[in-house]
């Protein structure tokens, strides 16, 4: 097993802040796997069921370093939805540099190359039923502690921000335009997002992963009133 100190290096002398910059890699990779592992253990045991010790097991480490990286289970989770959050948005963006500008053919929007957009930040398909089941855990976290609460409300709101002004600039570079409040277009496009993948576990509690996968069909119709022409 690989091991990892869990004591910070103190910032005190000019030698110190150098030997922690140093190790900001290697505790990057540390946290990267970590994160890994914590995917595939709450995935089988769920949040609570779930424990330090099995995480770092799997990630190959000692409890130090869990704690030089993470204070407790609720704050590694917070830090995977989080990773899986941003690599969806670097997708979008991704994508959004590519898209044809005109969307917008004979006054009409091209409504299935929007849905090609969106499918970008559907969960992958061999991931959805983990985190369908892991986020409904969460939430019932959340809304009983509210020390787990507050973090919880702030990531979502610091991400549903980043996802609206992403989504924004691909409507804005195409001619188009939401007819409603941008947060409330992104409120509606992820509620309905995260109700139809509630509904595929549910609807197939021991099917395969991507049976649970949510239908960007709901979204697609969702963006016919949402979405319009910028003039």
């Amino acid at each position: 097993m690989t091991t990892e100190s869990a004591t910070d290096v103190d910032s005190g002398s000019s030698v110190e802040r150098a030997l922690a910059t140093a190790l900001t890699p290697r505790r990057e990779r540390t946290r990267e796997r970590l994160l890994d592992a914590a995917f595939a253990v709450f995935a089988d045991h769920g949040i609570r069921g779930a424990s330090i010790e099995a995480v770092c097991e799997a990630a190959g480490f000692t409890r130090g370093a869990f704690y030089s990286n993470f204070s407790s289970k609720e704050e590694l989770f917070l830090a995977l939805a989080e990773r899986a959050m941003r690599r969806q948005l670097a997708s979008l963006e991704s994508v959004g540099k590519e898209v044809e500008p005109d969307l917008i053919r004979g006054g009409v929007v091209d409504y299935e190359a929007i849905r090609t957009i969106l499918s970008v930040v559907v969960t992958d398909p061999g991931d959805a039923r983990q985190w369908a089941l892991m986020r409904a855990e969460l939430e019932l976290l959340a809304m009983r502690d509210p020390a787990i609460g507050r973090p919880f409300l702030a990531q979502e709101e610091r991400l549903r921000a980043e996802l609206g002004a992403a989504i924004r600039r691909i409507l804005d570079s195409c001619g188009l335009r939401f007819t409603v409040e941008e947060r409330t277009a992104v409120d509606l496009l992820l509620s309905i997002y995260e109700s139809s993948a509630r509904a595929a576990v549910a609807a197939n509690p021991t099917s395969e992963d991507g049976d649970a996968a949510p239908d960007t069909a709901v979204l697609t119709e969702l963006v016919n009133l949402l979405v319009t022409t910028a003039d």
